[in-house]
């Protein structure tokens, strides 16, 4: 039987096993593209979706110093005529990459979420992204599926579970935001 006490265990249980290394690697990824000016673009679908929003949200909001450039973040899933406007004409596994092309130039970063790995619209925003020089982040679960190999730095939450893996994700974004702000 489900209670949200076993709950709170497995999702406590699989924080441990969240690699340290690429975590760090996204924090000097970021530290790079804000010193240099660069963008910093998230995308994701439904909870992941949402998860790169608040990611964005939390960065343009609280990472403000005098003696450091500004972020600039953009979350493609955030402009939802345009999202719908190129789901409806054109297909939805373009709902990322279209924006991206228009907005990203090379040496910007990508923040790619997808539980399972192989949501295409986000797949081919990192295709999309690797033929435009970016930096390809992505934060997946499962084995990693699609996603990993279109990575520069993959962080894999390994569990089944769709919402211990968004809830990894919300973790790791949050890690990755505290340490910025220092």
């Amino acid at each position: 039987m489900f209670t949200p006490a076993a709950y709170f265990q497995t999702v406590a249980a699989v924080l441990p096993q969240i690699p340290a290394e690429p975590v760090a690697q996204i924090v000097a990824v970021l530290r790079q593209a804000q010193a240099a000016g660069k963008r910093i673009f998230t995308c994701g679908n439904g909870g992941s979706s949402a998860n790169a929003s608040h990611f964005v949200n939390d960065m343009l909001k609280s990472t403000i110093r005098p003696d450091r450039p500004r972020l600039k973040l953009i979350c493609l899933s955030d402009n939802i005529s345009t999202l719908t406007a190129y789901a409806n004409d054109v297909g939805y596994d373009v709902i990322f990459a279209e924006p991206l092309a228009s907005l990203a130039e090379a040496g910007d970063v990508i923040i790619a979420l997808s539980g399972s790995g192989n949501s295409p619209n986000v797949l081919r925003a990192m295709e999309t992204a690797g033929a435009l020089g970016l930096t390809r982040i992505g934060l997946t679960g499962r084995d990693g599926g699609k996603l990993k190999d279109l990575c520069d730095i993959c962080v894999i939450v390994p569990h089944d579970s769709m919402q211990v893996i968004e809830d990894a994700h919300l973790v790791i974004l949050h890690a990755v935001f505290l340490a910025l702000c220092e």
